[in-house]
């Protein structure tokens, strides 16, 4: 009986150990992988009766063009390789950890070095706090906010991609040990194949911080509602915050050098 119990054991370590490497060779060889995105149509937005819900989300039916989308949050390990440096407040944050402490600006330079590493004409045109998007680019950039939506609920009307729970998809207050964000890929993906688009770090937009246009749109890239209104949006929330932060249809403002809590972000390409 000793002797099947000590097997049964051994057999439950080598396994938790091999899902471990398996996990983190998954990462490394995915960490650049682009998940294509088909084009669509969605609403926009939550509904009145949504757990959570707030003013600025009001439903919308707009039209995504399909487009490319980072399957993970960009890690330390890749901040480090193109920008020279880690971004974290944390000290001992691993390499497969999202960067944390990431200003706007950081995310569009960071795009734009990434593009001219791989031979890929560069999104944006930076002239100090000026940024102009070349949308005929095919370089590497962040995406829209209808973007980040429309791929992050990946044709699910529910609170979270997950239904009404994140529990499984996302990390949060709930499950935050204190002292760290999580590796990337660790959580249920949402039905495209993407990975944390629910927690652990907020994530950049394009966008300007506005209120909705009315009426159907089509590739919405909104702006701010007046020139007192600079900043950009966060989406995704992030460890330390509760669920209905997490939610697909929560926006976030922040002026673009904040780097007060948890900001990251991921990348999108055009198609």
């Amino acid at each position: 009986m000793k002797n099947k119990l000590f097997a049964a054991m051994t057999l439950s370590l080598l396994l938790f150990g091999f899902y471990n490497v398996y996990a983190q060779l998954r990462i490394q060889i995915g960490l650049n992988n682009m998940v294509p995105i088909p084009g669509g149509t969605f609403m926009m937005g939550s509904p009145a009766s949504e757990v959570g819900r707030n003013d600025d989300e009001v439903q919308h039916r707009v039209t995504v063009s399909s487009f490319y989308m980072g399957r993970y949050e960009v890690t330390q390990k890749e901040y480090r390789e193109v920008m020279g440096r880690y971004a974290s407040w944390l000290d001992d944050v691993g390499d497969y950890h999202p960067v944390d402490c990431v200003e706007w600006y950081e995310a569009v330079e960071y795009c734009n070095r990434l593009s001219l590493r791989e031979g890929l004409t560069p999104a944006y045109i930076v002239n100090g706090e000026n940024v102009a998007w070349n949308q005929n680019a095919n370089g590497y950039r962040l995406p829209t906010e209808a973007e980040w939506e429309y791929a992050c609920r990946a044709g699910t009307t529910t609170p979270y991609y997950s239904g009404n729970s994140v529990a499984d998809a996302g990390w949060y207050f709930e499950s935050y040990d204190l002292t760290h964000t999580h590796p990337v890929g660790q959580k249920q993906s949402n039905p495209w194949g993407l990975y944390d688009m629910h927690g652990n770090v907020w994530e950049w937009c394009w966008d300007l911080y506005g209120t909705y246009p009315g009426g159907a749109q089509t590739d919405l890239r909104w702006g701010w509602d007046g020139p007192d209104e600079p900043r950009r949006v966060l989406r995704g929330g992030d460890c330390s915050c509760y669920a209905e932060y997490l939610r697909s249809a929560y926006r976030s403002p922040s002026n673009p050098y904040d780097l007060n809590g948890y900001k990251g972000f991921r990348v999108a390409r055009n198609w």
